[in-house]
């Protein structure tokens, strides 16, 4: 070969190498970066292109897709009451993106999950549709319905969240305002008209806000279901009808200010199971003072506070400070002061306690689907920890019950059904100027089964603050879920 035509094949190979360089960069280096380039429209029509599967509740789908009439995407999704389970799947739309479970489960939901690989490659090479798999929940639909209807009712804000105490299923998953997913669905002027309504920027009711996961309220008188565990825990108190050394009136320790009990009740040197029954904010807080910050602290974490929970959706982390004085302490274990809880935390604290101590970790994905109903995963139920013994659940569980049997929760009792249960009302706003939190958290046992542990949470800023109490608002909504719970089962 001569020297030019030597030169020419060289340059040749050169080129031939350099695009063979470039190919693979772009398909295996910059292969993420372009395929989810807000700007790579072929993505976006390809995920619209065929219909999504679906998310599953008790056997049946609450979600679907409808065909456009207009752009370059064919499918939209649709969800059948929308606004009541919008706190289970998110949404997923054309303009707006996606949260929730249609995020977090979008690869099983698209059919583009590796797990789909092998499938989706047989499906190309007959020629059949891709097709997404599903995603099944743990979630009961009457229980769902009794806790969104039952926050509607009420016309304010609140949320729900009620768990199976043996499992950790989670059984409802309710916030209330809420917004139909299926309005934002497509990408018309009608769906940017709907998103304005529903953007926290536009309406500060903010509809779209997912109370029973991501909003932390003062947990009120209910947190003293977690102070009693700390005490029996760390011996202070070792039996409900033990009387405490608890003074009336009660000066927090390095104050002169007493802690004040709501009403007349009979708070002096109580038994536990009677603070409890009346709420006796001295009792209760005097046993966080002397507990000391650091067993209380660790009887928190027991229950899950100062952590996130991923269920598989993310639920804020529920507050217990630490380096808290004497009577930072004490203001702290009633609910108080920085104390801060989800709904879904305060429903794993009833939960622990019908389950004999032991707390599961809380999940609503009971198992993901292939397009052919083939089981893909399955989600078993884990141990998280185990905030109380045996004994002392069943001590604390007596008490409770006796809350709902001659307490302040007597709106709760359920004919036949054994219940357990707290009210709190919680403080709201600088120097207590809002109207506060209505709490309730409860359990229900069938037997020797307990099925359910609720927590509820309402904020009315329209009513009467005199007429605002956990027993009021929030037990009655617990009742009608613990019902509705017992009655699937039956």
């Amino acid at each position: 070969m001569n020297k030019p035509l030597r030169r020419i094949a060289i340059f040749c190979g050169l080129l031939v190498l350099a695009l063979l360089i470039r190919d693979n960069w772009l398909q295996y280096v910059k292969a993420d970066a372009l395929r989810e380039d807000p700007d790579n429209r072929r993505v976006l029509i390809a995920r619209y292109a065929t219909p999504r599967g679906d998310i599953i509740v008790d056997g049946k789908s609450i979600t679907g897709h409808a065909e456009t009439t207009s752009g370059d995407f064919k499918y939209k999704r649709t969800y059948k009451d929308g606004a009541m389970w919008a706190p289970v799947t998110g949404f997923v739309s054309q303009s707006y993106g996606a949260t929730q479970l249609e995020s977090i489960e979008d690869g099983i939901l698209t059919g583009n999950d590796d797990r789909l690989f092998f499938r989706n490659t047989l499906d190309m090479l007959t020629g059949k549709p891709k097709e997404g798999g599903n995603v099944v929940t743990t979630l009961n639909a009457a229980a769902q319905k009794a806790a969104y209807d039952g926050l509607k009712k009420q016309g304010g804000k609140g949320a729900v969240a009620a768990i199976e105490p043996s499992t950790g299923k989670i059984l409802a998953l309710a916030s209330y305002p809420s917004y139909d997913p299926s309005s934002i669905a497509g990408g018309s002027n009608a769906d940017a008209e709907a998103w304005k309504k529903i953007d926290k920027k536009n309406n500060p009711d903010d509809p779209a806000l997912n109370r029973a996961l991501r909003e932390v309220y003062p947990p009120g008188s209910t947190f003293k279901v977690v102070t009693a565990a700390a005490a029996l825990e760390n011996g202070l108190y070792t039996e409900a009808d033990q009387k405490t050394k608890s003074p009336l009136p009660w000066t927090m320790p390095g104050t002169t200010t007493q802690l004040k009990n709501e009403g007349n009740i009979p708070c002096e040197n109580a038994t536990m199971r009677v603070a409890l029954q009346y709420s006796c904010n001295t009792v209760f807080g005097k046993i966080g003072s002397d507990l000391g910050n650091e067993k209380m602290l660790e009887e928190a974490k027991k229950f899950g506070f100062d952590e996130q929970q991923f269920v598989p959706v993310r639920s804020s982390a529920s507050v217990f400070s630490d380096d808290m004085n004497p009577s930072e302490t004490a203001l702290s274990s009633i609910g108080q002061f920085n104390t801060a809880a989800t709904p879904l935390q305060m429903a794993m604290v009833a939960s622990a306690v019908a389950n004999n101590g032991t707390l599961m970790k809380p999940y609503m994905v009971d198992s993901l689907q292939a397009p052919n109903l083939d089981t893909l995963e399955k989600t078993e139920p884990e141990k998280m920890s185990e905030p109380l013994s045996a004994q002392n659940a069943q001590i604390l569980q007596s008490m409770m019950e006796t809350v709902v049997k001659d307490g302040t929760g007597k709106t709760a009792q359920i004919q036949g059904v054994t219940v357990g249960g707290k009210t709190g009302t919680a403080q709201h706003g600088e120097n207590n100027s809002k109207n506060p939190y209505a709490w309730f958290i409860s359990y229900a046992k069938v037997g020797d089964s307990a099925p359910v542990a609720v927590a509820v949470v309402v904020q009315d800023d329209n009513a009467v603050r005199e007429n605002i109490s956990g027993s009021g608002l929030a037990a009655p909504i617990a009742k009608s879920v613990m019902e509705a719970v017992i009655d699937s089962k039956k």
